[in-house]
């Protein structure tokens, strides 16, 4: 009776936001850890977006020159310079800035431009998907697509996860795996083998909390700023040919414009932190206790 009333009146507020929060899913999940269920929307996404960054970057090395260069080349050089700077300042080790400069560059691209998709009107790509999913025989309601990689928790752990796996590797690189497990027992209270449990459930809580705390950051950032411009788009969604819904439309358009013009600090400064305590944890992991 739901589906028929919103077929016939359009959806509500919740039923529009509820919509737009659903992922495009592999399969119904069977519980809420069902860890068999992928988002194939934010999979999509990330590669697509990812792939694209590879290829800009490349042509922006295939077409560097030793002369003046153009303004797109001079762009990439001051990127990759202000990370290389970046990196210089936090990780010491020159041999492991040559893996771990570019691991920057490539986190803070490949994430902006995933910010970045939240800056496309919210009913652009799901309409879009939405036509060609029912154009296939399925059901409109049950076209959902989310289009911001960053606002999936699930993307946001996964970065932030794959960066504390960096930090294992570069502790036992750094230090040899039996140095970093002695390491894991001494600091940071001493040397003491009365201290040694405190010292395994600090860096247990450090190593947690870091990295929970970076993944959480992003994510939280990006599904508040996916909130608002749902909520600002059912503003735009109310409007008649009436002052009160004429007024919702001007509001509509003003307040869009100077969210998504404020939105881009967000998106750039997300990136940019994200891209930072990449490095400080990574810079971290050279430091011997």
């Amino acid at each position: 009776m739901a589906v028929e009333n919103a077929a016939e009146h359009g959806p509500t507020a919740g039923e529009y936001i509820i919509h737009h929060l659903t992922h495009l899913q592999s399969h119904t999940p069977k519980s809420v850890a069902d860890l068999s269920v992928f988002n194939l929307d934010s999979i999509f996404f990330s590669i697509v977006l990812g792939a694209l960054i590879c290829w800009v970057i490349w042509r922006a090395a295939r077409k560097a020159t030793s002369g003046v260069p153009g303004r797109f080349q001079a762009a990439v050089e001051i990127l990759v310079e202000m990370v290389d700077q970046q990196a210089k300042g936090i990780v010491h080790n020159a041999q492991s800035r040559k893996y771990v400069a570019p691991l920057a560059l490539t986190v803070f691209l490949w994430i902006l431009t995933l910010n970045a998709m939240d800056l496309l009107p919210v009913d652009l790509l799901p309409a879009i998907w939405t036509g060609a999913y029912t154009a296939a025989g399925g059901e409109a309601h049950h076209a959902y697509l989310r289009v911001v990689p960053t606002a999936d928790l699930s993307v946001s752990m996964g970065f932030s996860v794959t960066v504390l796996l960096l930090c294992f590797y570069y502790n036992i690189k750094i230090k040899g795996l039996g140095g970093w497990v002695h390491e894991l027992f001494t600091a940071p209270f001493g040397n003491h083998w009365a201290l040694y449990p405190f010292n395994f459930a600090m860096q247990i809580v450090e190593f947690v909390s870091k990295t929970v705390s970076h993944g959480m950051r992003l994510f939280g950032n990006m599904y508040a700023g996916e909130l608002i411009f749902l909520l600002i788009a059912l503003m735009g969604g109310a409007w008649t040919l009436s002052a009160t819904g004429i007024l919702l439309a001007i509001g509509h358009i003003i307040a869009g414009t100077a969210w998504a013009i404020f939105h881009i600090l967000i998106i750039t400064l997300q990136a940019f932190v994200f891209m930072m305590l990449t490095l400080v944890y990574i810079g971290q992991a050279h430091d011997h206790h």
